[in-house]
């Protein structure tokens, strides 16, 4: 039994052995490409993404089976303890934000794993040194060798259009009168969000300069954030339209990072609508659809994101416009 203990106990420290060099590793390489690069956009590169992560995984496992037999799930899980670990250190050292982080980690998570997968299978199953070293090489050397030329190749300019909609009982004036103007939103009235808990702007006001085309709506969020969207579109119970630009030089910094600003670099929302819709049953069906600009070297895992993030965003604007208007309509009625 103490035989058992002590074999146990072992064990676990070669897992923690080989899940800090991994640590280390991933830092090691995050330090150079910041210093490359200088302004903290290596974490928007395939290298870093992607190909860091694996390296992170297949070190850890590949160090801790070479030297003693693992169970697969350990090759599987025991990855997740230094990208874990390098998340936090980041958010720690204020290197970045709570948003970046959450959006990073599942697609981390399972590269780590594949890494991890591919470090057992290379430490058990090759027998020879010289094939072991040169895997091992190449893996570390990969977020390196992708990093200087992977814009060129994958970097992209994507349109994503985003629908929610939400059905209202209301006559199509109430609902008209609430999506010219929003009033301010009480912190109450706005559903809970999974977006506004890892950071976003919740909506606060939209006013309108004056009715019809070329009316200007101030549209301000939270946190300093603020949109300028520009009537282009201008439909009395029928469609509202408008283009959106966003002051990014009056939304303080520390907002949101840098990664995910919009008007930034990789991000951008570009025009908004409300459609009403008429149904039989006397409800009014209203359409809220945004368009916004996603660009990355990995847009098809980045518009997970954006889409969800304004769909979330959406879905609590058409909660408050929705609970607005029947409660006036109900007043209406009352009267």
């Amino acid at each position: 039994m103490v035989d058992g203990v002590q074999r146990n106990a072992g064990n676990l420290r070669l897992l923690l052995h080989g899940a800090a060099v991994g640590l280390l590793y991933g830092i090691a390489v995050g330090l150079l490409a910041r210093f490359y690069h200088g302004n903290g956009s290596e974490v928007m590169l395939l290298g870093f993404l992607l190909f860091t992560p694996f390296a992170m995984g297949f070190i850890t496992v590949f160090i801790a089976e070479i030297k003693q037999a693992q169970r697969v799930w350990v090759w599987l899980l025991l990855p997740w303890l230094p990208v874990v670990g390098g998340a936090l250190a980041a958010m720690l050292t204020l290197l970045e934000g709570l948003i970046c982080v959450v959006m990073f980690l599942p697609l981390g998570l399972f590269v780590s794993t594949l890494g991890g997968a591919v470090g057992g299978v290379t430490a058990r199953f090759l027998r020879s040194r010289r094939s072991r070293n040169l895997s091992v090489t190449c893996v570390i050397l990969l977020p390196l060798f992708v990093a200087p030329w992977e814009q060129q190749v994958f970097h992209g300019w994507e349109l994503r259009r985003v629908e929610n909609v939400v059905d209202i009982q209301a006559p199509p004036a109430v609902v008209w009168r609430n999506i010219e103007r929003v009033r301010p939103i009480r912190p109450e009235e706005l559903p809970s969000s999974w977006s506004h808990r890892i950071g976003f702007p919740d909506p606060v006001e939209a006013t309108l300069s004056h009715e019809g085309v070329g009316g200007v709506r101030d549209a301000s969020f939270t946190r300093g954030v603020l949109f300028l969207e520009t009537v282009d579109v201008w439909e009395p119970q029928r469609r509202l339209s408008f283009t959106i630009r966003p002051q990014t030089d009056r939304i303080p910094p520390t907002t949101l990072d840098e990664h995910v600003r919009v008007g930034g670099a990789y991000f951008d929302v570009l025009r908004g609508e409300y459609r009403l819709e008429p149904l039989a049953t006397g409800k009014i069906r209203l359409h809220l659809s945004s368009q916004h600009r996603v660009s990355t070297d990995f847009n098809w895992y980045a518009h997970l994101w954006t889409d969800a993030v304004m769909a979330d965003l959406q879905t609590r604007i058409l909660t408050v416009i929705k609970r607005r208007c029947e409660s006036e309509a109900i007043g209406v009625k009352s009267n």
